[in-house]
C-alpha cells in the first residue's frame, strides 16, 4: 500500500509480557500484560491487538488480526525455557554410539549439590536409548594434534532401521543423535537422520548440527534439548501465526537467540531459545547505556520476581560456549549471564541467628493478600514504604485482581521480629554472649532482609568483575527489570559504583532490546591446526568460505551488502591444555607476519593473560574451531506540580520521601534522594545521599553518594551476621575462580580438584568454598600446624608450601599453599588464606603419584613440611624445583614427571591466595579489623548452633549412644562409638577398636577423619550453613594413635585420602542411620610413562535413603571431581574408550534401590604403566533397614592373547598397545 507500517518488539516472560511498539504514525507505545490470562489465547498477539485497536481499528479477540499494518515483529520468549524447567517438551529418544547408552546420564559424574545425600538431579530429557553400531576414533595413535579420523566400524543401517521402527511403534517422533567425534565427521549422523526422517520421525536433532565442537557430553545434551524443545517451539510459532488472517505473510518475524542475535522464525530452534528473553535485556542496556566515547563498562542488573540476572558489557557482547540451564549443560553460543536466586518473590527466613532470602517463586497466595503465607523481598520493600500499593499492578489473590496488602506483611514481619527476639534471649548467655535480648522493630527486620538480599546479589557481580581482574567500582550499573529499581542504589553503593542508569523503559528493557538488536547468522567448523605461518593459507581459505555462507544467508533475509558485517573467531588453546578461548582479532589488525584476518595470536595472548593472569611463551597454540559471526544491522528505534510525599524507611529511620511519576518529569528535573520515581512498569528508589537527574531522552542517571557514615560495632547483629557470611564465602569463591582460571593442569582447570579457604588468626576455618569435601577439615589442620611450627618466623611476603600428613596433609599430590594476611599495626597475621590443589604428578614410584603398592611415604613423591615457596615476595623456583625432583634419588622412584605444570599451578595457587588477601584487606578497610574478626567468631558460632541443634534432634530420636563398624578390603576394621549429650547438643566420636596402621597405603592422617566428620555433620544439618570450624566445636574426636586413622609420620597414605576417607563416611552415616553405603571408593586410575601421565577417578553408585533411590553413576561423599569427556580423552591420550555405561542391577535391591555403579573400558593404543587404586572389591557396600548390599567392584585386564586377569583392588601392570584393555566395574 505504500503506507507506513508498525514495528513490534515483544518480550514474553514467565510472568509478564512486555510490548514496545512504534505505531504506523511514528508514536511509541509500551504495554505490559500477564503472559497467562484466561481472557486471551496468546499474550503477544493480545498486545499487538490492543495497540492496533488504539489506532481506531475494531479487532475482536475471537477473530484473527490483520497483519497488513505490521512491518516486522521481533520476539524473545520463555516458551522453550518454561518447557525445559517444567519438563513439558516432546517425547524424545536418543540414538548414541554403542557402549555409551548412559553417557549423558553419567555426564561429568559430579553431583550438583555437595551435601545433598539424595543427589537429586533433573531427569534426562530422553525416555529411551538405542545404540548405533558404528565407531569413529582419532587416527593418530601418538596423540598428535589434529582431527584426522579413522572409521573403525562402519554404520550398520539395517540394524538401526529396526530400532528406529521400534521407537516409532512406541509413539516417538522426536530423535536426538549423538555419535562420538561427529563434530568432525558428521556423515554417520547425517545418514541416521536421513533414515529416521524417511521412516516418519518429525524432528531429528544431530549433535553435529547444534554444536560443531568437541566434547560429546555437552554436545549430546544440547542435541537432546533441541529435540525435546524444537517441536514445542514450532507449535507455538505456528499457533502465533494462526492469530493473523494471512499467517503473517509479508511480515518479517524474528526471534531472539541466546547469543543476543535475531534469527528468522523459520530458523529458530529449541537449543537457541533458552536465554531468549534475558539476552534481549543485555542488548537493551548495551545499546542504551554504554557510551563508546568513554568506554566505561556496564554491569547489567535485571531483577525479576524469582531471580536476578547480572551481565557485563564493555563494548562487545561477552559469550560463553557451554552453560547449564535447569540442570542441563548446553553447548551453544550464549551471552554470559549469571543468575542468583534472589528476586522480588524470594522467600525470607530466619534460622540459627542468620537471615537469608531463598527463591521459591512469587505466588498469588503470598502474605500480600493472604496472612500466614511466606514473606518475600517484595513484602520487605512494601513494609519499608518503598512500594506504594496504589501504583502496583493488581495481580494478587485468587482472582489475580487484588492490590498489595501492607497490613498482612506488617503482621507477618511482627511475628518474625518476635522470633528473632526470642532467639536473642535464648542465646544471650551461651554461644553469642554479646547479643542484645531486645526484639528488633518490624522495620529493622525488613531492612535487614533487604541488605542481606542485596549482598546476595552483589556476589555474582563480584564474580563478573573482581574474580576476572576488573574493578567493580569502575563500572556503571544499568538497572532494569520490575524489581531492580528498589535495590540499585544500595547495590551500587556496596560495590562503590558512582553511577546508576535507569532507562525510561527499564521495566521492559528486554522488549526495547529486541527493537534495537541485529539479525545474526553464524557458521562454524572444526579445525585442529597449529596456529602459525604454515597454517595461515588454510585458515584464511576456510574463514572466507564461512564468511561467504554468512553473507549469503543474510542476503537471503533481505539485507544489502552494506548492512552486513562479519567477524571471524578462532577457538584457540595452548598445546597440552584444555582451556580454549573463542578469540576475535578486534583491536589487533593484521601485520605482514600474521593471518590476513588479524593478529589472532596477539589477541589470544592478551585475552589469556586477562582471563588467567599469565601467558605461556614458547608453547604452541592450537586452533580447535573456526567461527564467523555475520550481523545484519537494522534501523534503530527513535526515542520519543507538587509531588506526593510518603514515609519511607532507610538507615536511621523514616524519612519524608517525595513520589514522582516518570511521565511528569522533564530533562530539567534534578531529584535529590530520598525519592521514589514511579513508571507504569517499575518503581525506582533514589536513596538518601544519591541524586537522580533526568536526561533529555527521558532516562534517569543516579549519582551514588557515600551514604550516611556507619560505625560497625562488635556486638552481634543478625543482619550483619548474614552479610559477613556472604562476604567470607565470596572471598573463598573468588579465590577458587582465580585458581581455576590461572592454573594450567587439567586436574585443577577442568576436573576442579582443588579447594580454597579463609582461616582466622588461630588457623580455624572461617569459610571454605564447596569444592572437594576431603579437603574440608584437613586444610585447617595444615594452617594450624604452620602456626605452631613457624610462629614468629612468618613474615609478610612469605608463602608456605606443605603436603606432609603430619602437617595436616591429605596425600602428597595435594599441595597446600598457605599465605598469612597482615594488617598495619598488627605484629602477627590477622587471617590466613590457603589453596589446596591436586597436582597430576609429584614424583614417586608410578606416573601420576598414586602408586597402588607403596609402603612408605617416600615412595609417593615429593614431601614438603614447612617449605617457604615465596620468601619476602620472591618465588623460590630453584629450591622448589630441586624438591620436586628429589624423589628421583629414592630407589625405584622418579622426580616429578611434569615440572612445568607443577610450577605453573603453584604460581596459580599463590595468585589465588593473593586474591584472597586483597579481598580480606578490602573488607577490613571498610568495616574495621575488630568488627571483621568479631563476625568471624559469630559466623563460627552460627555453625556451632546449627550442629548442636542437629545433635539434640538425633539424640531425641535415636538415643544417646550410636555405634557402627565396617571393614576395609584387607579386613582392617573401622569402629565408631558416638556418645551424644542431648542437653548440650555435643558428641564424642570415639574410633577406639579401629585397626592398626597397615603396610600398604590406606593409612589416613588425622586430618582426613576431621574432613569426613565435618562433611557428615554438614549433611546431617540439611540446611545451608557456614562451613567452618564451628561445625566441629560441639564434637570431641578420639582416635587411637598408631591406628589406620592416625598412622606414624612416614607411613604411606596415598590411598587413605581417596579410599579410607570414603569408608569413614560410610561408617559415620551408618551410625546415624541416615542412608545406605555409597560406593565407598574413588576408583583411581592412572596410566602413563616418563613422557607424562593421566589420572582419573571414576563414578559409582550412591546409597539409597528412607525415601529416595540412590543415584547411579555419580561421585559421592568425599570427592566431586569431573571426568574427562570421551572425545577429549581420545584426542589427548593414546586410548580408546570402548564402554562407559551403568552397571545394571549392581546397586542393591530394596524398597528404595541403591544406585548402580558403572562399567568403563579403556583400550590402550601405546604401551604404558597402568595403576589402579580402589576399594570395595572384597567387601560390599551395606544396605540399611533390610535393604540388600550393593555389588563389589572388579578390575580386569584383557590381554592380547585373550587372557582376562583380575588385577585386584590395588594393582600395577604394563599394558600392551592395540589389544590391552582396562575393564573396570565400580561398586554399587
Amino acid at each position: 500500500t505504500g503506507q507506513p507500517r508498525g514495528f513490534f518488539a515483544i518480550d514474553r516472560g514467565g510472568t509478564f509480557t512486555d510490548v514496545f511498539a512504534r505505531c504506523p504514525g511514528g508514536r511509541v507505545r509500551v504495554l505490559k500484560l500477564l503472559s497467562e490470562d484466561p481472557a486471551y489465547r496468546d499474550a503477544p498477539t493480545e498486545g499487538i491487538r490492543r495497540i492496533l485497536q488504539e489506532l481506531g481499528v475494531a479487532l475482536p479477540r475471537d477473530q484473527p488480526l490483520d497483519g497488513s499494518q505490521i512491518q516486522w515483529i521481533r520476539m524473545g520468549t520463555t516458551v522453550a525455557t518454561n518447557a525445559l524447567l517444567q519438563r513439558r517438551g516432546e517425547r524424545t529418544a536418543l540414538a548414541v554410539t554403542r557402549g555409551f547408552r548412559h553417557l549423558l546420564h553419567i555426564g561429568t559424574q559430579a553431583r550438583p549439590h555437595l551435601f545433598d545425600l539424595e543427589v537429586a538431579m533433573p531427569d534426562m530429557l530422553y525416555e529411551e536409548v538405542i545404540e548405533v553400531d558404528e565407531r569413529i576414533v582419532p587416527e593418530q595413535p601418538d596423540c598428535c594434534s589434529g582431527v584426522t579420523l579413522l572409521v573403525q566400524k562402519p554404520l550398520d543401517l539395517e540394524r538401526l532401521r529396526g530400532d528406529l521402527e521400534g521407537l516409532l511403534s512406541r509413539g516417538f517422533r522426536s530423535l536426538a543423535v549423538l555419535l562420538l567425534h561427529s563434530y568432525a565427521w558428521p556423515e554417520h549422523e547425517e545418514q541416521v537422520a536421513a533414515l529416521a526422517l524417511q521412516l516418519g520421525f518429525s524432528q531429528v536433532s544431530l549433535s553435529s548440527g547444534v554444536a560443531r565442537m568437541a566434547r560429546a557430553v555437552p554436545r549430546g545434551l544440547t542435541a537432546c534439548v533441541d529435540a525435546y524443545l524444537s517441536p514445542g517451539v514450532r507449535s507455538y510459532l505456528h499457533s502465533f501465526c494462526q492469530g493473523f488472517r494471512d499467517g503473517l505473510q509479508g511480515v518479517r518475524v524474528l526471534f531472539m537467540r541466546s547469543d543476543g542475535g535475531l534469527t528468522p522464525m523459520a530458523r529458530f530452534r529449541g537449543s537457541q531459545a533458552i536465554l531468549s528473553g534475558p539476552a534481549a535485556g543485555v542488548v537493551g542496556y548495551a545499546r542504551t547505556t554504554f557510551d563508546p566515547r568513554d568506554g566505561t563498562p556496564v554491569i547489567g542488573f535485571d531483577m525479576g520476581g524469582t531471580s536476578t540476572d547480572v551481565s557485563r558489557f564493555a563494548g562487545a557482547l561477552e559469550h560463553v560456549f557451554e552453560a547449564s540451564t535447569a540442570g542441563v549443560s548446553i553447548q551453544a553460543p550464549q551471552l554470559d549471564i549469571n543468575t542468583v536466586a534472589a528476586g522480588g518473590g524470594s522467600r525470607l527466613f530466619f534460622r540459627w541467628g542468620g537471615m537469608a532470602p531463598v527463591t521459591l517463586g512469587l505466588s498469588p497466595d503470598c502474605p500480600l493478600v493472604s496472612p500466614g503465607g511466606p514473606l518475600t523481598v517484595t513484602d520487605a520493600n512494601l513494609v519499608l514504604g518503598r512500594l506504594l500499593p496504589e501504583y502496583f499492578p493488581r495481580i494478587f489473590g485468587p482472582g489475580e485482581d487484588q492490590p498489595l496488602c501492607r497490613d498482612s506483611a506488617v503482621a507477618a514481619f511482627r511475628r518474625l521480629a518476635a522470633t528473632i527476639g526470642d532467639f536473642r534471649s535464648a542465646t544471650g548467655d551461651s554461644a553469642v554472649p554479646e547479643a542484645s535480648p531486645e526484639p528488633p522493630s518490624v522495620e529493622e527486620v525488613a531492612l535487614g532482609f533487604i541488605r542481606v538480599a542485596n549482598e546476595a546479589m552483589c556476589r555474582p557481580i563480584r564474580a563478573l568483575t573482581q574474580a576476572r581482574g576488573h574493578d567493580a567500582s569502575r563500572h556503571i550499573l544499568a538497572c532494569f527489570g520490575g524489581a531492580g529499581g528498589q535495590h540499585a542504589c544500595a547495590i551500587a553503593r556496596t560495590l562503590r559504583m558512582a553511577r546508576v542508569c535507569v532507562h525510561r523503559h527499564s521495566g521492559l528493557l528486554s522488549a526495547l532490546g529486541l527493537a534495537l538488536a541485529d539479525v545474526v547468522h553464524e557458521e562454524q567448523e572444526p579445525c585442529a591446526l597449529p596456529y602459525g605461518p604454515g597454517a595461515f593459507p588454510r585458515l584464511e581459505q576456510r574463514l572466507r568460505e564461512l564468511e561467504r555462507r554468512c553473507r549469503d544467508a543474510l542476503r537471503g533475509q533481505g539485507f544489502a551488502d552494506e548492512q552486513i558485517v562479519t567477524e571471524p573467531f578462532l577457538h584457540m588453546r595452548y598445546e597440552g591444555t584444555d582451556g580454549a578461548l573463542m578469540v576475535s582479532a578486534r583491536g589487533h589488525p593484521a601485520r605482514p607476519d600474521t593471518c590476513q584476518a588479524g593478529d589472532f595470536l596477539g589477541a589470544f595472548t592478551e585475552r589469556y593473560r586477562q582471563e588467567f593472569g599469565f601467558a605461556l611463551p614458547g608453547r604452541a597454540v592450537l586452533v580447535d574451531d573456526l567461527r564467523v559471526r555475520g550481523t545484519g544491522s537494522t534501523e534503530p528505534v527513535a526515542p520519543e506540580c507538587p509531588p506526593q510525599v510518603t514515609q519511607c524507611y532507610f538507615e536511621g529511620g523514616y524519612q519524608d520521601t517525595p513520589v514522582y511519576l516518570l511521565e511528569d518529569l522533564g530533562s530539567d528535573h534534578v531529584l535529590p534522594g530520598p525519592a521514589i520515581i514511579i513508571d507504569t512498569n517499575s518503581t525506582i528508589v533514589v536513596e538518601p545521599g544519591c541524586v537522580a537527574t533526568m536526561t533529555p531522552l527521558g532516562d534517569i542517571n543516579i549519582a551514588v553518594g557515600e551514604g550516611p557514615a556507619q560505625t560497625l560495632g562488635t556486638e552481634l547483629d543478625p543482619v550483619q551476621l548474614s552479610i559477613f557470611s556472604h562476604r567470607f564465602m565470596s572471598i573463598a569463591e573468588q579465590m577458587g575462580r582465580t585458581l581455576q582460571r590461572t592454573a594450567i593442569s587439567t586436574n585443577i582447570k577442568e576436573r576442579l580438584d582443588f579447594s580454597c579457604a579463609l582461616f582466622g588468626p588461630d588457623g580455624g576455618l572461617v569459610s571454605n568454598a564447596p569444592h572437594i569435601p576431603v579437603h574440608l577439615g584437613a586444610m585447617q589442620e595444615a594452617v594450624q600446624f604452620q602456626i605452631r611450627e613457624l610462629g614468629p618466623e612468618l613474615r609478610e611476603g612469605d608463602v608456605i608450601l606443605s603436603n606432609h600428613p603430619r602437617a595436616g596433609g591429605s596425600h602428597l599430590p595435594d599441595l597446600t599453599v598457605i599465605t598469612p594476611v597482615f594488617w598495619p599495626g598488627q605484629p602477627r597475621p590477622v587471617f590466613f588464606v590457603a589453596s589446596r590443589g591436586h597436582h597430576a604428578d609429584v614424583g614417586g614410584s608410578t606416573p601420576g603419584s598414586m602408586p597402588p603398592h607403596s609402603q612408605s611415604l617416600r615412595q609417593e613423591g615429593a614431601v614438603f613440611v614447612s617449605f617457604k615457596l615465596v620468601t619476602r615476595g620472591q618465588f623460590q623456583e630453584q629450591a622448589v624445583t630441586e624438591a620436586l625432583l628429589a624423589p628421583g634419588a629414592v630407589p625405584g622412584c622418579s622426580g616429578t614427571r611434569n615440572l612445568r605444570d607443577n610450577l605453573a599451578d603453584l604460581r596459580a595457587q599463590v595468585a589465588a591466595n593473593q586474591k584472597g588477601i586483597g579481598l580480606v584487606r578490602e573488607l577490613i578497610g571498610h568495616c574495621g579489623l575488630e568488627a571483621v574478626q568479631a563476625y568471624m567468631g559469630y559466623v563460627q558460632d552460627n555453625a556451632e548452633v546449627a550442629v548442636r541443634d542437629t545433635l539434640r534432634a538425633v539424640a531425641a530420636r535415636w538415643g544417646s549412644l550410636l555405634q557402627a563398624e565396617d571393614s576395609m578390603d584387607d579386613g582392617t576394621p573401622i569402629r565408631l562409638r558416638v556418645e551424644l549429650d542431648p542437653k548440650e547438643g555435643s558428641a564424642v566420636f570415639d574410633f577406639g577398636g579401629t585397626g592398626p596402621e597397615v603396610l600398604g597405603n590406606c593409612n589416613a592422617p588425622r586430618a582426613i577423619t576431621l574432613s569426613a566428620l565435618i562433611y557428615c555433620l554438614r549433611c546431617l544439618v540439611g540446611h545451608d550453613i557456614p562451613l567452618n570450624q564451628g561445625c566441629l566445636a560441639p564434637v570431641q574426636v578420639l582416635i587411637p594413635p598408631g591406628s589406620i586413622l592416625d598412622p606414624s609420620p612416614e607411613a604411606a597414605v596415598v590411598g587413605g585420602n581417596v579410599l579410607t576417607s570414603q569408608r569413614l563416611v560410610d561408617v559415620v552415616l551408618r551410625a546415624f542411620g541416615v542412608c545406605a553405603a555409597s560406593q565407598g571408593c574413588m576408583n583411581n586410575v592412572t596410566f602413563g610413562s616418563d613422557r607424562g601421565g593421566y589420572y582419573e577417578t571414576v563414578a559409582g553408585g550412591a546409597g539409597a535413603g528412607p525415601h529416595w533411590e540412590g543415584r547411579s553413576g555419580v561421585h559421592t561423599h568425599m570427592t566431586n571431581t569431573r571426568i574427562t569427556d570421551p572425545e577429549i580423552l581420545e584426542l589427548r591420550y593414546p586410548v580408546v574408550l570402548r564402554r562407559f555405561e551403568l552397571r545394571a542391577g549392581s546397586g542393591g535391591a530394596g524398597r528404595c534401590r541403591g544406585g548402580d555403579g558403572v562399567i568403563r573400558e579403556l583400550q590402550f593404543r601405546r604401551g604404558a604403566e597402568l595403576a589402579v587404586l580402589s576399594e570395595r572389591r572384597a567387601t560390599r557396600p551395606y544396605g540399611m533397614a533390610g535393604g540388600l548390599p550393593g555389588a563389589p567392584g572388579l578390575n580386569l585386564l584383557l590381554r592380547r592373547d585373550g587372557r582376562v586377569i583380575n588385577v585386584g583392588g590395588k594393582g600395577q601392570v604394563s599394558v600392551e598397545p592395540g589389544v590391552s584393555k582396562n575393564h573396570q566395574k565400580t561398586p554399587k
